[in-house]
């Protein structure tokens, strides 16, 4: 089964779900469950992880609860909360009983990651048995090595593998210090940096010795892929067909390596 970890949604009932001040909005009918329903269907995927989109929602995490509990048969969700919020640890626990959402996507407050109020969530995240989907920087990855040392038992997924540069090659900061980051079992890396790190056209060749070296650090029993849908609106030059085809059909893996990273990791991060 193909497992896509990595979805945005919209509504466009903005009265009941509204958005930000200025968010990054999508064209109308681009990116509701139905559509991703449609994409997911044609492309043979069985699974989706949905991510809260902070770009249009931030905090406000109404519109991915009622969906990943309305849809629990095929998809789960992954929160966003304020690492300096007093009471996140408390939703994230609300969310996590209560809505089928299984993860956290922690991003940096201002005194940076690795700080106590989100320690906080890194605690309740391991009481509750949700998996920390780390959402920062490759400036901010030596936050995070702390944080994985104190942190044992939580699972972690690196989100976008702290954004390299394609053209940049296997010297790349984030890509070194990713690599490097593998020596903690329960960090996992997402490789959806195969289109948004590269500066090409489909294959999106400069990102694929990237993917390999990472495939080769973590192995790919701790790699996962995911979509960035809706591609139309977060990726210019590419569909969800071809994000997927790279994997499939372009790296030239094993179908040994397919099956763990197109599903069997994302199956035991998210819906066991």
């Amino acid at each position: 089964m193909i497992v896509d970890t990595h979805a945005h949604i919209y509504h466009g009932d903005e009265t009941r779900y509204p958005m930000i001040e200025d968010p990054f909005r999508p064209s109308p009918g681009v990116g509701t469950i139905e559509h991703l329903r449609r994409e997911a269907e044609a492309n043979g995927v069985g699974r989706v992880v949905l991510i809260q989109t902070g770009s249009a929602y931030r905090w406000d995490n109404r519109l991915l609860a009622d969906t990943a509990r309305a849809n629990a048969d095929w998809t789960v969700g992954v929160c966003t909360l304020d690492p300096a919020g007093d009471d996140s640890p408390d939703e994230l626990e609300r969310l996590v009983t209560g809505y089928n959402v299984k993860g956290l996507r922690l991003e940096a407050a201002p005194a940076g990651y690795d700080q106590p109020m989100a320690e906080r969530l890194w605690h309740r995240a391991g009481e509750v048995g949700a998996v920390i989907c780390a959402h920062l920087r490759e400036e901010q990855l030596s936050e995070l090595a702390a944080l994985l040392a104190r942190f044992p038992h939580v699972p972690v997924v690196l989100d976008h593998c702290a954004y390299p540069v394609g053209a940049n090659g296997i010297e790349d900061a984030a890509v070194r210090q990713a690599a490097e980051l593998a020596r903690f079992g329960q960090l996992h890396a997402k490789l959806t940096f195969a289109v948004t790190s590269s500066d090409q056209e489909y294959p999106f060749s400069d990102t694929h010795p990237q993917l390999r070296h990472l495939l080769a650090a973590f192995g790919p029993e701790r790699c996962v892929w995911g979509s960035d849908f809706p591609c139309e609106h977060w990726l210019e030059n590419t569909t969800y067909a071809q994000h997927l085809a790279v994997f499939t059909e372009e790296l030239g893996l094993s179908a040994a390596e397919k099956e763990q990273v197109l599903g069997a990791t994302a199956m035991r991060l998210f819906f066991s």
